[in-house]
Order: C-alpha cells, then structure tokens, then sequence
C-alpha cells in the first residue's frame, strides 16, 4: 500500500485535502470518486509519518474473529461481497486489516475473485481462510463456508484464550515473587544484616543462609540481568529460526507434567476442527492436510500429519500413523477409523473436536482451582522465609536485652 495526498472538492461544492492509502495512483482516485471527492492534485507522499512499518503479524485474532463473523452475516444478509468488504473496511479497526481489505475491495471489483485478492495479503489472510473461500466460490456456498470459518475462528480464539490465562496466571504469580523477593533482599535484609552485625549476635542458620543471598544478589545483580536478557532473547531467536530447536521445544512442552497433556488436547482439537471445516468445506484431502500441517501451530504434531499425508499418497489409510504415535489417544483413531470406513470423516473429526474442546475447558477450570491456592502457599512460603530469618535473631536479641 502507498500513501498519496490528495487536494479535491466534495460534493457540496467544498475544497478537502487529506491522505488515502492505495495500490496505485489509480486506485486511490478511484477510491476518492467513490467517497464523493473529485480530486484535483493527488501525489504520493514523502512523510515519514506515512511510511509503512511493519513488525510481523499485527493484525489481532480478535480483529480477525469479529471480522469472520461480521462478513458472514453481511453475506447471510444478501449484502454483495463487495459492498460488506467496503463496510468492513471502514469499520474495523486494525489497520492493517483495513488496508487489505480496502486492496481486497479494489481487485474484486475488476472482477477478480474474493479469495483471489485475499491470498495477496499472506499476513492477514491465512491459509486456511483462503482455501475455504475457494472450495465456496467453487460450489457456490460461500455463505455457508463463511459461516463455517466464523465458527471455527470463534472457538478457536476462545480455547487459545482459556489455556493462554491458565498458563499465565503461575507465570505471573512467579514474576511478582521474584520482584518482591529481590526487593527484600536488597532493601529489607542488608538493614537487618548491619544491626545483627553491631549487637554480635549469634546467627542461626537459616538467617546466614539468606544473608548469603542477599550479599550474592547486591554484588552480582548485573549478573542476573546479563543471563536473564541473555536467556530470554537467546530463547526467543532459536525459537524462531532454528527448526530443530522448534522443535524440541514443543516436544518437552508436550511431555511436561499436568500442562503437557493440556496442550495435547488443545492441539487434537485444533487439528480435528480445521480438518473438519476443511473436509465439509470439499477442499481436497491431500490439500487438507499440507494446509493442517501449517496452520496447527504445533510441529511435532504437523510431523504426525505429514505422516498421515505420505500414507494416503501410497494409498493406505489416515488413520495408520495416528495408531503410531503417542500424540493420538485410542479416542482419536479409532474414530477417525470409523470415519474412514463410513464416510463420514468430517462429521467423526467434528465430534472428537467437541470433545477435547470440552475436555479442555474442564481441565481450565480444574488446573485454576487448583493453582490459585498452591501459587498462594509458594508466594507465603518463600516470602515466610526470609521474614523468619530475619525475626528468630530479633527474638534472640530482645532476650539478651
């Protein structure tokens, strides 16, 4: 997209100058008629206010989500699919979304087709999205696939939000024992430490053992910082750009006690939802599954499905490699099984997708039930600690005097 200033005359007759965002100059003229501007000086600008810049992905799944369902009910409505993007467009309020939509808007009405346009926007359209829209232009559902997609978008930003406040909540809780523990050692217990030195008491030693730390973190606190920014950015560029790293990663994920078998069953239910919607949407099975490899967000499960991929290229089943690996509980394969043998695959993987969907959201409620009171006792008891090292020599010294 390109900014353009523009100076033109409404149409009651006023002057009106501003910027538009377009492809071309053509297009932002165009895009200027249809808001009743005729413009009389259009130019690109220069301002560095206007450049476009982009840090990845910014468009937010809830953006994305109240966008799926809008346009399928604008659709549903008997809107055409010009207009209800011309409306999106003006209403949402992700930037990015709005540009591409506003591009989108311009190529369809040229002629071509909706998910045409949509797949020249990779960041904001993804690929599951852009495949279900073609499978609808084909058959002449689209409203139904619009529907669909709304659908699984919505219950897929639901459970990514359950397990994200889950994982979070002891997450924090350790972050603000380690911000509080860290302001007692360096504020609370050097007072202490310098008045016990004074009176020549005899220390018992849990009071040593904190006093030690205390002398570690005053002295080597840019050490902590060094190995904690270290870590964290050291982290976060493996993750990103070594495969094999990745990988590992989500493997021990996985494997982690209580949160592991959480994630298990928040990834079985995406992988069952999207090739559900992508199955009752017509998209091919073989295409259905490159697109569930890339979209599960999980490469130790996207292995397993290019697996199942590779077994239906040789003509065996999809089911087979499921039995293999330890990802699928018996649950998933043999329904998938069933599926399989009955014809009715999309409808299984719908029902197993309901299933660990609701299975995820008991275990939400049971892990947060059960972390609020042990997080509390972990912040009590390390917190307790360092006041009892401090109080059991004051008792000593009260004595004394």
């Amino acid at each position: 997209m390109t900014i353009y200033k523009y100076i033109g005359r409404t149409a009651a007759g006023g002057f009106k100058k501003g910027i538009v965002d377009a492809e071309t100059e053509k297009a932002a003229i165009a895009k200027l008629r249809r808001q009743g501007i005729n413009p009389r000086e259009i130019e690109e600008s220069k301002s560095i206010l206007h450049k476009q810049i982009s840090f990845g992905a910014q468009v937010k799944n809830e953006d994305f989500v109240v966008y799926c369902r809008q346009f399928a009910t604008l659709i549903r409505a008997g809107i055409s699919i010009v207009e209800a993007t011309q409306i999106l467009a003006n209403q949402t309020t992700s930037k990015m979304l709005k540009q591409a939509l506003f591009s989108v808007e311009e190529d369809i009405r040229t002629g071509m087709p909706f998910s045409n346009a949509a797949s020249k926007h990779e960041k904001v359209f993804p690929p599951l999205f852009i495949n279900m829209i073609q499978a609808g232009e084909a058959t002449g559902n689209l409203d139904e696939t619009l529907e669909r997609l709304a659908f699984f978008y919505e219950k897929q930003h639901t459970l990514k939000k359950k397990i994200q406040s889950t994982l979070m909540y002891p997450l924090v809780l350790l972050i603000i024992t380690m911000i509080v523990v860290v302001f007692l050692m360096l504020t609370i217990v050097p007072t202490f430490t310098e008045m016990f030195a004074d009176f020549g008491a005899e220390l018992p030693f849990i009071t040593l053992f904190v006093m030690a730390i205390s002398d570690w973190i005053r002295g080597f606190w840019w050490i902590m910082v060094i190995a904690t920014l270290v870590t964290v950015f050291g982290f976060h560029y493996l993750f990103k750009n070594n495969k094999e790293f990745h990988y590992r990663t989500h493997y021990f994920l996985l494997k982690m006690p209580i949160f592991g078998k959480l994630l298990q069953k928040a990834a079985i239910a995406r992988m069952s939802r999207t090739l559900s919607s992508l199955f009752s949407s017509s998209v091919p099975i073989l295409q259905a599954l490159s697109i569930v490899e890339r979209v599960v967000g999980n490469p130790v499960m996207g292995q397993v499905i290019l697996e199942s991929r590779s077994s239906l290229e040789k003509g065996n089943t999809l089911s087979a490699p499921l039995k293999k690996s330890w990802l699928f509980p018996p649950l998933v394969t043999q329904m998938t099984t069933i599926g399989e043998e009955t014809g009715s695959l999309d409808y299984m993987l719908e029902k197993i997708a309901d299933f660990y969907e609701a299975d995820v959201d008991r275990t939400v409620d049971t892990l947060k039930s059960l972390i609020e009171p042990l997080m509390i006792v972990f912040l009590a008891v390390i917190v307790g600690t360092i006041v009892l090292a401090i109080m059991v020599p004051m008792f000593s010294l009260y004595e004394q005097i």
